[in-house]
Protein backbone atom coordinates (compact mmCIF):
# COMPACT_ATOMS: atom_id res chain seq x y z
CA UNK A 1 0.00 0.00 0.00
CA UNK A 2 1.44 3.40 -0.89
CA UNK A 3 2.21 5.96 1.78
CA UNK A 4 -0.72 8.39 1.54
CA UNK A 5 -2.55 10.63 4.02
CA UNK A 6 -5.17 8.82 6.08
CA UNK A 7 -8.81 9.75 5.42
CA UNK A 8 -9.25 11.68 8.66
CA UNK A 9 -6.34 13.94 7.61
CA UNK A 10 -8.02 14.90 4.32
CA UNK A 11 -10.73 17.49 3.60
CA UNK A 12 -14.30 16.25 3.66
CA UNK A 13 -15.79 14.99 0.45
CA UNK A 14 -18.08 18.05 0.44
CA UNK A 15 -14.99 20.28 -0.01
CA UNK A 16 -13.82 18.13 -2.89
CA UNK A 17 -17.34 18.12 -4.42
CA UNK A 18 -17.41 21.93 -4.35
CA UNK A 19 -13.99 22.08 -6.08
CA UNK A 20 -15.18 19.74 -8.80
CA UNK A 21 -18.39 21.65 -9.48
CA UNK A 22 -16.49 24.96 -9.52
CA UNK A 23 -14.12 23.60 -12.16
CA UNK A 24 -16.80 21.77 -14.17
CA UNK A 25 -20.06 23.68 -13.63
CA UNK A 26 -22.03 21.88 -16.38
CA UNK A 27 -24.83 19.49 -15.56
CA UNK A 28 -22.94 16.22 -16.03
CA UNK A 29 -20.52 16.95 -13.20
CA UNK A 30 -23.34 18.15 -10.95
CA UNK A 31 -25.30 14.97 -11.64
CA UNK A 32 -22.24 12.80 -11.02
CA UNK A 33 -21.43 14.56 -7.76
CA UNK A 34 -24.99 14.52 -6.42
CA UNK A 35 -25.08 13.19 -2.90
CA UNK A 36 -24.41 9.50 -3.14
CA UNK A 37 -24.14 6.77 -0.52
CA UNK A 38 -20.36 6.65 -0.91
CA UNK A 39 -17.94 8.98 0.82
CA UNK A 40 -14.92 9.68 -1.41
CA UNK A 41 -11.68 11.40 -0.40
CA UNK A 42 -8.89 11.80 -2.98
CA UNK A 43 -5.46 11.63 -1.34
CA UNK A 44 -4.00 14.53 -3.31
CA UNK A 45 -5.01 18.02 -4.31
CA UNK A 46 -4.74 16.97 -7.96
CA UNK A 47 -7.77 14.74 -7.56
CA UNK A 48 -8.35 12.18 -10.26
CA UNK A 49 -11.47 14.12 -11.20
CA UNK A 50 -10.10 17.65 -11.23
CA UNK A 51 -8.21 17.24 -14.49
CA UNK A 52 -4.78 16.01 -15.23
CA UNK A 53 -1.51 17.67 -14.49
CA UNK A 54 -0.06 16.24 -17.68
CA UNK A 55 2.22 14.02 -15.60
CA UNK A 56 2.02 10.27 -15.12
CA UNK A 57 0.16 9.61 -11.94
CA UNK A 58 -1.03 6.93 -9.60
CA UNK A 59 -4.19 8.47 -8.18
CA UNK A 60 -5.50 7.09 -4.93
CA UNK A 61 -8.83 7.69 -3.26
CA UNK A 62 -10.24 6.65 0.10
CA UNK A 63 -13.82 5.44 -0.09
CA UNK A 64 -16.50 3.94 2.14
CA UNK A 65 -20.24 3.64 2.41
CA UNK A 66 -21.96 6.25 4.52
CA UNK A 67 -23.48 4.49 7.51
CA UNK A 68 -23.28 0.94 8.77
CA UNK A 69 -23.95 -2.04 6.53
CA UNK A 70 -25.12 -5.55 7.42
CA UNK A 71 -22.59 -8.31 8.11
CA UNK A 72 -23.11 -9.79 4.66
CA UNK A 73 -19.94 -10.13 2.54
CA UNK A 74 -21.77 -10.31 -0.83
CA UNK A 75 -23.38 -6.93 -0.10
CA UNK A 76 -19.97 -5.40 0.66
CA UNK A 77 -18.61 -6.95 -2.54
CA UNK A 78 -21.51 -5.48 -4.53
CA UNK A 79 -20.75 -2.00 -3.17
CA UNK A 80 -17.08 -2.31 -4.13
CA UNK A 81 -18.08 -3.57 -7.58
CA UNK A 82 -20.03 -0.34 -8.09
CA UNK A 83 -17.37 1.90 -6.55
CA UNK A 84 -14.49 0.36 -8.51
CA UNK A 85 -15.88 1.79 -11.77
CA UNK A 86 -16.28 5.37 -10.56
CA UNK A 87 -12.78 6.70 -11.14
CA UNK A 88 -10.52 4.09 -12.71
CA UNK A 89 -10.61 5.39 -16.29
CA UNK A 90 -9.44 8.79 -15.06
CA UNK A 91 -6.01 7.27 -14.35
CA UNK A 92 -5.51 6.89 -18.12
CA UNK A 93 -6.49 10.52 -18.76
CA UNK A 94 -4.30 12.20 -16.12
CA UNK A 95 -1.01 11.92 -18.06
CA UNK A 96 -2.73 13.62 -21.02
CA UNK A 97 -4.03 16.53 -18.96
CA UNK A 98 -7.66 15.50 -19.45
CA UNK A 99 -10.62 14.59 -17.25
CA UNK A 100 -13.74 12.51 -17.76
CA UNK A 101 -15.61 15.76 -17.09
CA UNK A 102 -14.02 17.71 -19.95
CA UNK A 103 -16.79 18.53 -22.38
CA UNK A 104 -14.61 17.52 -25.32
CA UNK A 105 -14.10 13.96 -24.02
CA UNK A 106 -16.25 10.90 -24.57
CA UNK A 107 -15.45 8.15 -22.08
CA UNK A 108 -16.99 4.77 -21.37
CA UNK A 109 -16.04 1.51 -19.67
CA UNK A 110 -15.61 -1.25 -22.24
CA UNK A 111 -14.46 -4.09 -20.03
CA UNK A 112 -14.21 -4.23 -16.24
CA UNK A 113 -13.00 -7.12 -14.09
CA UNK A 114 -12.77 -7.35 -10.31
CA UNK A 115 -11.15 -10.03 -8.16
CA UNK A 116 -11.81 -10.33 -4.42
CA UNK A 117 -8.85 -11.66 -2.42
CA UNK A 118 -9.91 -11.30 1.22
CA UNK A 119 -13.03 -10.29 3.18
CA UNK A 120 -13.50 -6.56 3.85
CA UNK A 121 -16.16 -4.10 4.90
CA UNK A 122 -17.31 -1.43 2.46
CA UNK A 123 -18.51 0.72 5.37
CA UNK A 124 -14.90 1.06 6.56
CA UNK A 125 -12.29 3.10 4.71
CA UNK A 126 -10.75 1.39 1.68
CA UNK A 127 -7.87 2.86 -0.33
CA UNK A 128 -8.30 2.53 -4.09
CA UNK A 129 -4.92 2.94 -5.84
CA UNK A 130 -5.13 3.32 -9.61
CA UNK A 131 -2.69 3.30 -12.52
CA UNK A 132 -2.70 3.18 -16.28
CA UNK A 133 0.29 1.61 -18.04
CA UNK A 134 -1.02 2.61 -21.49
CA UNK A 135 -3.54 4.83 -23.23
CA UNK A 136 -3.40 4.72 -27.02
CA UNK A 137 -5.71 4.89 -30.05
CA UNK A 138 -8.80 5.99 -28.06
CA UNK A 139 -8.39 3.18 -25.52
CA UNK A 140 -7.01 3.22 -22.01
CA UNK A 141 -6.01 0.24 -19.90
CA UNK A 142 -6.20 0.74 -16.15
CA UNK A 143 -5.48 -1.32 -13.05
CA UNK A 144 -6.50 -0.81 -9.47
CA UNK A 145 -5.67 -2.22 -6.06
CA UNK A 146 -7.97 -1.91 -3.07
CA UNK A 147 -6.46 -1.93 0.42
CA UNK A 148 -7.85 -1.81 3.95
CA UNK A 149 -6.48 0.81 6.35
CA UNK A 150 -4.03 -1.75 7.74
CA UNK A 151 -2.59 -2.43 4.27
CA UNK A 152 -4.30 -5.71 3.36
CA UNK A 153 -4.89 -6.08 -0.39
CA UNK A 154 -8.55 -7.10 -0.60
CA UNK A 155 -9.35 -6.65 -4.30
CA UNK A 156 -7.75 -6.07 -7.69
CA UNK A 157 -9.35 -4.38 -10.69
CA UNK A 158 -8.62 -4.18 -14.43
CA UNK A 159 -10.47 -2.08 -16.97
CA UNK A 160 -10.29 -1.06 -20.61
CA UNK A 161 -12.08 2.11 -21.52
CA UNK A 162 -12.93 4.28 -24.47
CA UNK A 163 -11.46 7.78 -24.29
CA UNK A 164 -11.78 10.00 -27.32
CA UNK A 165 -11.84 13.68 -28.01
CA UNK A 166 -15.02 14.98 -29.60
CA UNK A 167 -16.48 18.35 -30.51
CA UNK A 168 -17.56 19.97 -27.22
CA UNK A 169 -21.29 19.74 -26.62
Amino acid sequence: MPDVPMPEDLPSDEVWRERLIARYPHASSRDWMAMRPLELKPTGLDSPYLGGSGQPAQPAIWMRMRGAMPDDLPTHQAVLSYASDLSLLQAALLPHGKSVFDRDMQCASLDHALWFHQPFRADEWLLYVQESPIAHATRGFCRGSVFTRDGRLVASVAQEGLMRQIEPV
